[in-house]
């Protein structure tokens, strides 16, 4: 892959993941009580919007889009809504560390086997052995701590909502690049999905309840959430899925969970044993594998 195409293609998609790797920091300063899935919705609700109305050419692909690309843009919609609705009532239940590979572990798999299935063709050597190198990575990072200490906490129910979790992120990425790969601009596909998951998250932060939003705490949480977590990092996905498979992004977003690691032990004091920082060891080989080499 030539240079211009890492710093328009992989590189993005990275700088985004760091964005989004900060999330669960930054959440864990929302107020005491405010519920987890309207945390994470709130964001969306606002940085959805907010895409939609910055963006040119969303309002027109939401409001006239061709029958053919209704449905896909409403697909898109619905996975990206799927995510903060199962992924954060799964670390409740399941706890973080179990809950983060699974989604972020399983997205990949499901990435390529729904290309594959699609008839985009099968994921070369290269990228399933750096698909799995990044995923071992991933589960030793984020699975060192509970195994650690008392050992990891699994519910069947929330292993399954991170799965769906993992399958919706998939989904709106495939979505997202096969609208861009069809001639679709990658701003105004991104601010389209956004905008129509803000309408469909709003039910779950006013059944949630709103209040927390009104606190000063509340308020800076969900803005830094709209704003570098949703409204900027999905302006350099969408500038990255230009030049990079839709499979090979979703790998790319592994960086998540350590930049959310290493934020833990730095913002949060939290402890990284010696399997967690050789997990992240392998998750940056295996990313920097991808990033010079698409597919």
């Amino acid at each position: 892959m030539s240079g211009s195409r890492i710093v328009a293609g992989p590189l993005p998609i990275l700088a985004a993941s760091v964005l989004w790797g900060t999330t669960g920091t930054v959440a864990s300063f929302a107020p005491a009580g405010a519920d987890a899935a309207a945390v994470g919705s709130a964001g969306l609700v606002l940085g959805g919007l907010l895409l939609m109305l910055t963006t040119r050419g969303s309002l027109r692909l939401v409001t006239g889009a061709a029958p053919r690309r209704k449905g896909p843009l409403a697909l898109g919609a619905v996975a990206v809504v799927g995510y903060p609705v199962t992924f954060y009532p799964a670390v409740a239940m399941t706890g973080v560390a179990v809950t983060t590979v699974v989604a972020l572990g399983s997205a990949p798999v499901f990435a390529g086997l729904i290309a594959w299935r699609l008839g985009q063709g099968r994921p070369s050597a290269r990228w399933m052995w750096a698909t799995c190198a990044a995923v071992a990575g991933c589960a030793a990072l984020v699975l060192g701590p509970a195994l650690d200490a008392a050992g990891a906490r699994v519910e069947l129910f929330g292993v399954a909502l991170a799965l769906v979790a993992g399958a919706s992120y998939a989904g709106y990425s495939l979505v997202a690049g096969r609208l861009i790969a069809d001639g679709e601009d990658s701003g105004a596909v991104v601010g389209a999905m956004f905008g129509a998951a803000a309408v469909l998250a709003l039910p779950v932060v006013l059944v949630a309840g709103p209040g927390w939003l009104v606190s000063a705490r509340g308020a800076s949480v969900a803005v830094y959430l709209a704003f570098f977590t949703c409204f900027l990092a999905y302006r350099l996905f969408g500038v990255g899925l230009r030049n990079t498979s839709d499979q090979t992004a979703t790998v790319l977003t592994l960086a998540e969970p350590a930049v959310a690691a290493l934020l833990g032990v730095l913002v949060l004091n939290e402890y990284l044993p010696a399997l967690s920082w050789a997990g992240l060891v392998v998750l940056a080989l295996a990313l920097a594998a991808l990033t010079t080499s698409d597919r």
